[in-house]
Order: structure tokens, then sequence, then C-alpha cells
């Protein structure tokens, strides 16, 4: 009689979307700060799950509220600190975690008057933070930056085949909601102040780059990025293609040089690439 043998293949568990807000206080103004936070754990988790045993198991629940509790006391400066922070938590008071995951959304907000603010609308700063006893992991990032520009953009020569009507263009809008995310190769002193480097380099070369195609100008961006920051390890974008089709007013026997579009959510084109260091 064939022996099937089975056992536990890869798991984790933790608890994700955490909402917190906190209010940091300063003598002449006030910090706002909104992040959702995600606690993903690896470890010595098998009799959870072949017999039911839930003595090395650290509630989803106690792992939220950690997250508040440690907020007060360390989620004074970046999001990476504060994640890092989070990370070594667990990792060091649950002998049965080997490595703790923490990933981090900050919403945007810009500061009206000391105590007032404006939202950034859909755009978050992002990081995540890989955790155990032999490494770390840093990588930081942004998503939902939605960038447009009306000129320097086109979409030439490409493959052309029976089911083609796509016509060239020398001159279009470009438009993404773009993602990117970098890895560092060590540990740095001020994230914050790296985020916002990082930012204007990748707004920098998107505005000022002629782009050929979307794929020309991902690489572009990333380029950018190893070349202005040595710490950056390597970078991945991801730019789904926001179109605008040029709407037909010949129908109404008028020209249209570029001046009026449909702008479309769905279907999109979606790009992504990883610059790295050789």
């Amino acid at each position: 009689m064939l022996t099937i043998m089975i056992k536990l293949g890869e798991n984790s568990y933790g608890k994700n979307a955490v909402q917190l807000s906190k209010i940091i206080r300063h003598q002449d103004h006030h910090e706002f700060r909104q992040i959702t936070v995600n606690v993903s754990l690896k470890g010595d988790f098998e009799t959870a799950h072949t017999l039911g045993d839930n003595t090395k198991i650290l509630p989803t629940d106690t792992q939220k509220n950690t997250v508040y509790a440690l907020a007060k006391e360390h989620f004074t400066s970046s999001i990476e600190a504060f994640a890092l922070r989070l990370a070594e938590h667990f990792v060091h008071t649950q002998q049965q975690v080997s490595t703790a995951t923490i990933e981090i959304a900050e919403a945007a907000w810009s500061r009206i008057t000391p105590h007032a603010y404006i939202s950034g609308g859909t755009e978050k700063r992002t990081a995540k933070i890989i955790y155990n006893a032999a490494s770390t992991t840093i990588i930081s990032g942004i998503s939902d930056l939605l960038i447009l520009k009306t000129t320097d953009s086109g979409f030439e020569h490409f493959i052309k085949d029976p089911y083609t009507t796509l016509k060239e263009t020398s001159d279009r809008i470009f438009a993404t909601q773009c993602e990117a995310s970098w890895v560092y190769k060590g540990t740095l002193s001020d994230y914050t102040a790296m985020f916002d480097n990082i930012r204007a380099t990748l707004l920098g070369t998107f505005a000022g780059h002629k782009s050929l195609s979307v794929q020309q100008t991902l690489y572009a961006m990333g380029e950018a990025v190893l070349e202005a920051y040595p710490a950056v390890k390597e970078i991945t974008l991801k730019m789904p293609n926001k179109h605008h089709i040029l709407f037909n007013l010949e129908q109404f026997g008028m020209s249209n040089q570029n001046e009026v579009f449909i702008a479309t959510d769905e279907p999109y084109g979606y790009i992504v690439g990883t610059v790295i260091r050789e």
C-alpha cells in the first residue's frame, strides 16, 4: 500500500489593516500621523495547524494592541523606525517567532497652520521591515502617486499584427498611478530625509524625461535614484498606464489637435520593472 506523506509547508499569520492615528505634540505645533499597519509572523506554529494546539500562538488581537501600545513611546519619527521597533518586539519577546514582517502605509497630510492639515489625496508613504536573528531588510516606498505630463511622451514603432488598431503617436498624455519601492543596503539615520529626496528625484525625472515608452521612463526614474543614492540597493517601479484617448471630433466637423481626451480607468496597461546595481 502506498504511504502518502503530508506535512505543513511554509506558513505565517498576523494582523492586517491596523488603523492608527497619532498626534505628536510640540510646543508650537502638532504633527498628525495616520498609518495602516500589517503584522506577519513566521515561526514554530506547526502544532497549531496539525493538533489545534494554540499554546504557541500570540493572538492577532494582541498583535493589534501591541501596535497601539508601542506607538505611544516609539512612533515619534519615521515609519521605518517604528516598523523596526515592532518587528524587534515580536521576535525578542516571543521565542517561537523566527521572523517578523511589518508593513506600514502612511497617509499624506500637509500642515496648513500649526494645528490644521490638508489631505494629500491617495498618495501614501510605505515601509516594509523583514526582521530575524540573521538579517534585517528595510524597504521604503511610495504608492498611489498619481502623476501626469501633457507632452514629451510618445509611443511608436511597436509590433503591428492583424489585431492591432492602436495608432502611433509622438505626442500624448502620459499618466500613471506610480508605485515605487526601494531596498536599502543597510540602516540609515534619517529615513524621512532620504524618502523626500528620492521622491523628488522620481518626480523630477518623470517630468523632465522625453518618453518613448512607459518602460523607458520607468528605467530612467530607477536609474536616476540609483545614481544619486548609493544607500539604495535596488528599486522596483509599477506604472499602470492611465489612458487618455483622443476623442473623435471629426464627426462634428471639428479638428482635435491633442486637446480633448476621454480618460479611462479600465482596461489599462500595467508596466513593472526593477532596476538594480550590477
